[in-house]
């Protein structure tokens, strides 16, 4: 039913902010525990060589290089009454839950076996999360073209995501203990936070009945390969994009290696990974809004520039990890969590302004092309960064095992965890750092346009 005109400008209602942002609190979540545990679930409750289990995370992001741009021009070319977005929101948050929850769910089956289940199984939760994600990504560019309108609206979603990444990273290594561990304690974890996910991404459907969508684009009729290829010459786009799948690597490896720092180096249990993943979530839920008010001063531009160098520096101090006490460690983790909150507000809010600044020369809507290329480097990036450290650990000699029971370590494998989680995260964001110092877009206007809501 068509809705009255309004500009793309106009400020958005709180109601309408908190409904989007609520759906990254399940996508926050899912992201999450396959990034935290995925790597050590494979390596020591089912038994599969590091090195494969690496594979297992990252033969499923190749897929996503093709689904997820494809995702984004279907969902262009959708015409419905909810819009172009919303009908894929409801599908992948329906989907996905139930993916997730056999993703940890296991048979009793060989090694070999449950290399190819869960393999299977995360091929099946990448593309449900691509249904969702891609239309989901693509949503703001619709909903407003106001700059600072697009970083409030990011910062929303951004609280919600890091809640749903603080939630289940923190609650999911606790939940597995309470389970009685091993198979069954992540089979219970799993379904418990499929359920969270569940009422989250389905919340968010109904949270943005009214939200503002495009209705006088003509939708491209381009092939796809052209429309990625117009994309990718956008130079500021292409840019962030390189920039953040640099950072994404760096995050993925670190958070991959974490359950095994907690474990090997640092010498405790669930409790310990539950503790540095607070230590690196709550500083960034903290200090959201003072980058939001940051931004404001200074630009956005430049906080994320200034957040990958502390990221970076942050990451160095780990190396000296073996020699610290759990609380020191937690320390220099809470450093990077501030600049992780501003590693993840910012280039999310700097998205539609690079899609804005390819609509000025374009009449055609390719705002789900360019979220899809956007989520396949996302999620490409943080499994390659897994696939990084299942590598490193496979290369130093890591010793595999099953049912969650501590081996003794060679001292080449533990230095191999101390490097996943410091200098291969250093390394990767410094480089990040040095890419995004070519960014440069300019002033954005907002752009008056009808819409429909």
């Amino acid at each position: 039913m068509c809705g009255t005109l309004a500009t793309m400008s106009s400020p958005l209602p709180r109601s309408l902010a908190i409904g989007y942002g609520l759906g990254s609190l399940g996508t926050g979540m899912y992201a999450a525990v396959p990034g935290l545990l995925l790597l050590y679930y494979l390596t020591d409750i089912l038994g599969v060589a590091a090195g494969l289990a690496g594979v297992a995370i990252f033969v499923p992001k190749i897929w996503d290089v093709i689904s997820d741009p494809l995702m984004g021009s279907i969902s262009d070319r959708t015409r419905s009454s909810w819009g172009r977005r919303r009908p894929y929101l409801l599908a992948g948050g329906l989907t996905l839950p139930i993916f997730f929850g056999l993703l940890f769910s296991a048979p009793d089956i060989s090694s070999s076996a449950a290399f190819i289940y869960t393999m299977a199984m995360y091929t099946l939760c990448a593309t449900a999360f691509t249904i969702y994600q891609v239309p989901y990504i693509a949503m703001p560019a619709e909903m407003t073209g106001d700059y600072h309108e697009t970083t409030r609206l990011m910062a929303y979603r951004m609280a919600f995501m890091t809640a749903g990444v603080l939630l289940a990273g923190a609650g999911a290594p606790l939940l597995i203990k309470a389970a009685g561990g091993g198979r069954e304690g992540y089979t219970m974890m799993s379904w418990s936070v499929a359920a969270i996910c569940l009422v989250a991404m389905l919340g968010s459907v109904i949270g943005t009945r009214r939200a503002r969508f495009t209705t006088d684009e003509t939708p491209s009729t381009e092939p796809l390969r052209r429309q990625v290829l117009c994309a990718l010459q956008n130079r500021p786009f292409r840019i962030l994009l390189s920039a953040y799948a640099l950072q994404l690597t760096a995050v993925g490896c670190l958070l991959a290696a974490v359950v095994y720092f907690a474990k090997y180096i640092l010498g405790g249990g669930e409790g310990t990974v539950t503790l540095l993943f607070l230590a690196l979530m709550l500083p960034a839920i903290f200090t959201m809004p003072l980058w939001l008010a940051l931004s404001r001063r200074i630009g956005k531009e430049r906080c994320y520039g200034l957040c990958l160098v502390v990221f970076a520096a942050a990451s160095v101090g780990l190396w000296w990890s073996p020699g610290m006490s759990v609380l020191g460690a937690a320390s220099v983790i809470g450093v990077m969590g501030i600049a992780y909150a501003g590693t993840q507000l910012f280039p999310f809010s700097m998205l539609p302004d690079t899609i804005e600044h390819a609509r000025k020369n374009s009449t055609q809507g390719r705002e789900g092309v360019f979220s899809g290329i956007w989520t396949a480097v996302d999620k490409g990036g943080l499994a390659t960064g897994g696939l990084a450290a299942g590598l490193l650990l496979d290369a130093t000699g890591f010793i595999e095992s099953e049912g969650g029971v501590l081996v003794t370590q060679p001292e080449t494998a533990l230095t191999g965890i101390v490097i996943a989680i410091s200098l291969v995260p250093a390394l990767l964001t410094a480089a990040a750092s040095l890419v995004y110092r070519r960014y440069d877009i300019g002033t954005i206007d907002a752009r008056p346009q009808e819409v429909q809501s």
